[in-house]
């Protein structure tokens, strides 16, 4: 790689001079129109000195709070679980640290290896024969899946429960947008996606159909009796599900699903404030061809040893738009690298001891909070690491704010994360291996407190609760 330079004022003079021009005034008039130029200073202040710039810095960072300065409960997605130092170390080796195509495969047996595995895990806790490299992250990997199904069958309709994720559904909307798909949510009933709702949807001009497993509720949802209410149809079967439920829940491959993605930020990849992080994407064999991303596939060379390649995709699919099968054109490698060595690291015993593990501590939790006055299960389906509350108060924020004024982040206000009135007063709440027993009572304790006191707040104010 070239070593970057700045221009001198030699060099600018010398450029100028070569194609005829006086200043970069003059330059920026032949070519830029004057109504969009900007014509004052940025205001960008004097530089600082390094030592300057690092305590600048450190003020700026200081001003966050992370999930090591506050007990949280925060999920919807995104989960704080301990990542240990092994991953760390791995993928700061200098061999993974590039997010270039691994085209050659000469030179790129680690990377593509690193990719063969990672499919081949990612197989393996989905129930399903195929999987890709990866993609960006778990919304995306929805989307991908639309298109999928819109490629392989042409219809112009998604059926999705409004149990999906709703960054999900923002993204799958965005798409189905540009091939003019109609999507038609359906409701949930009890917590969960309501059965006759979803199969009177379903129909012979549906491409696909989507759901959540557990849903944005942290309901376990009956995966195999919505896979099979689209079987007599031409839709495609996706499922969006958290990895680390299936330590304890049937892999989507046995509940009759085609495709499973999902966000794979719970997989040995840190919060880090919202990413980066990466998605997967499983599919039965029938849609291998139509897969986004990248498959690494195992060969053999010329003197019969075992080595990896790029397989089943041409080049030009991810760099001629009018030629792809996706938008998707990068494996999110390293990220994914931290997945598989997370799951290699706990093994199967492990992973399986982690979701018995959440979910008592769940159990427990939801039992707890469900018991304090002013507080009540938004639903009685099964839960395995999440689960909703509804608070009898008149500002979910507010009890938020008061719980972190004690240091502890009781979760997600369920109404600013859905957008849906019916969920105002709904609390989700989240747990991980990293949250003990000792955490949870002082959660009970903190949100009771606080319920209480918004409460009488309200009462106060002449609000009704």
């Amino acid at each position: 790689m070239s070593r970057y330079t700045t221009t001198t004022d030699a060099d600018l003079r010398e450029m100028l001079q070569t194609i005829g021009v006086g200043s970069l005034d003059e330059l920026f008039d032949r070519q830029i129109p004057a109504g969009v130029r900007l014509h004052e200073r940025l205001d960008i202040p004097e530089g600082l000195p390094e030592q300057d710039v690092y305590a600048h810095l450190r003020d700026l960072a200081a001003k966050n709070t992370s999930a090591e300065d506050e007990i949280t409960f925060l999920g919807a997605g995104m989960y704080d679980h301990y990542v240990p130092s092994v991953i760390d170390m791995l993928m700061s080796r200098s061999e993974f640290l590039t997010p270039y195509t691994p085209y050659q495969p000469e030179i790129s047996q680690g990377g593509l290896q690193v990719m063969f595995e990672y499919q081949t895990t990612i197989s393996e806790l989905t129930g399903l024969p195929v999987s890709n490299a990866s993609v960006y992250e778990g919304p995306s990997a929805v989307a991908a899946a639309g298109y999928l199904a819109k490629l392989a069958n042409g219809k112009a309709r998604y059926v999705v429960s409004a149990g999906l994720h709703p960054h999900s559904l923002q993204t799958l909307r965005t798409y189905a947008h540009g091939y003019d798909i109609e999507v038609v949510v359906v409701p949930l009933k009890d917590g969960v996606t309501d059965p006759d709702a979803w199969a009177a949807a379903i129909d012979g001009e549906t491409s696909a159909v989507f759901f959540a497993q557990p849903n944005v509720l942290g309901a376990v949802e009956d995966a195999s009796a919505l896979s099979a209410a689209a079987k007599n149809s031409p839709a495609v079967v996706v499922a969006q599900v958290d990895p680390i439920t299936l330590g304890v829940l049937a892999p989507p491959g046995e509940c009759g699903v085609d495709v499973a993605v999902g966000e794979g930020q719970a997989l040995g990849n840190r919060l880090d404030f919202g990413g980066p992080s990466f998605g997967f994407f499983a599919a039965t064999e029938a849609y291998l061809r139509r897969m986004p991303g990248r498959i690494a596939g195992e060969t053999k060379d010329v003197d019969g040893r075992r080595g990896f390649v790029l397989t089943l995709q041409t080049r030009e699919q991810h760099i001629r738009r009018e030629k792809a099968t996706s938008n998707i054109c990068t494996a999110q490698a390293l990220n994914a690298l931290g997945g598989v060595v997370y799951l290699a690291w706990l093994g199967r015993q492990g992973f399986q001891e982690l979701g018995e593990l959440l979910l008592q501590r769940t159990h427990y939790a939801r039992e707890q909070l469900a018991a304090l006055d002013g507080v009540r299960k938004l639903h009685e389906q099964p839960v395995v690491r999440e689960f909703a509350l509804t608070l009898d108060v008149p500002s979910v924020a507010a009890v938020i704010d008061r719980c972190q004024d004690a240091g502890v982040h009781p979760g997600a206000d369920l109404e600013t994360l859905t957008g849906d009135p019916a969920h105002r007063g709904g609390l989700l709440v989240a747990l991980t291996e990293q949250r003990s027993r000792k955490d949870i009572d002082r959660l009970v304790e903190v949100l009771g407190a606080a319920v209480t006191a918004e409460r009488a707040a309200g009462t106060t104010t002449g609000v009704a609760a």
